[in-house]
């Protein structure tokens, strides 16, 4: 393994921020070029959503809709879509503080991919301990010595400081640094009970917040695809690899300052993702 020019893990799941050229903290505005007639379309937009989802849900139970077509012949239950979440809880238990015991099958597959992307994308893996805690926890017995080892030369002295962060993986003293991965969606590219091919979508903040940062916070988007295996009730990681987007265009919401930014990462903690 080996590091780009950008912060990022190319072979393990972390996410690869392209920092700006100007410092956003230091008083971003909105951005410009967006026209009234868009601004407008968007409003409309957003009206017509809002309105589809009254209907839905003061819609009654009749079943001769085709939105209340159902499956199994139980009908109780409705048809869902290929993306919409199934509803069912993903584990039980937690190692680590890491969900584990994931179901042999398809949407468990999709659970832990989804978590464990979340994971190996947090803030914890720039720790040494932490990160060999996480590794261990998610990692096939196979392959653990493996990746903890290649995570070790990636989270290198030199990469920490690159990045503005202490040998420890801290962010400087005043400041807070931010490293989340947010997956927006998952697919089975394959599968049999024994392994499963993952890929997860995902959106990432990656910086740090601070009057003094000079690599503030940015998002981007990506896709991490994650080969799992069957180990002792539970799936692990094989390996893990990433390409850029899907990327939606940018909104035109204002930049937030490093106060908010840091009072935001404080107070909102993660989920537990589920299929």
């Amino acid at each position: 393994m080996s590091l780009g020019d950008e912060p990022g893990y190319p072979e393990t799941g972390h996410t690869r921020t392209r920092l700006p050229e100007s410092d956003p903290y230091g008083g971003a505005s909105r951005r410009g070029g967006r026209s009234s007639s868009r601004s407008l379309v968007t409003v409309v937009g957003v009206v017509v959503l809002l309105i589809a989802a009254i209907a839905f849900a003061n819609r009654g139970g009749d079943g001769d809709s085709p939105s209340a077509k159902t499956t199994g012949g139980n009908g109780s239950q409705p048809s869902t879509s290929s993306t919409a979440a199934s509803g069912t809880k993903p584990v039980e238990t937690k190692s680590q503080g890491i969900p584990t015991g994931f179901a042999q099958s398809q949407q468990g597959a999709q659970s832990a991919a989804a978590n464990y992307a979340v994971t190996l994308g947090s803030d914890a893996m720039f720790n040494t301990a932490e990160r060999h805690a996480i590794v261990q926890t998610v990692a096939d017995p196979g392959t653990v010595n493996t990746l903890q080892s290649g995570f070790d030369a990636d989270y290198s002295a030199d990469f920490l400081k690159k990045v503005g962060l202490n040998t420890d993986g801290t962010a400087p003293a005043g400041s807070t640094f931010v490293s989340r991965t947010l997956p927006v969606g998952t697919k089975v590219t394959s599968y049999s009970d024994s392994a499963a091919t993952v890929e997860v979508w995902c959106n990432g903040l990656f910086g740090i917040a601070g009057t003094t940062s000079t690599n503030p916070v940015t998002n981007n988007w990506f896709t991490v695809t994650m080969k799992l295996s069957r180990s002792g009730g539970d799936w692990k990681v094989l390996e893990s690899s990433q390409r850029t987007g899907p990327t939606p265009v940018t909104g035109d919401n204002p930049v937030s300052g490093s106060d908010e930014i840091s009072k935001a990462v404080q107070e909102f903690g993660g989920f537990t993702y589920a299929r």
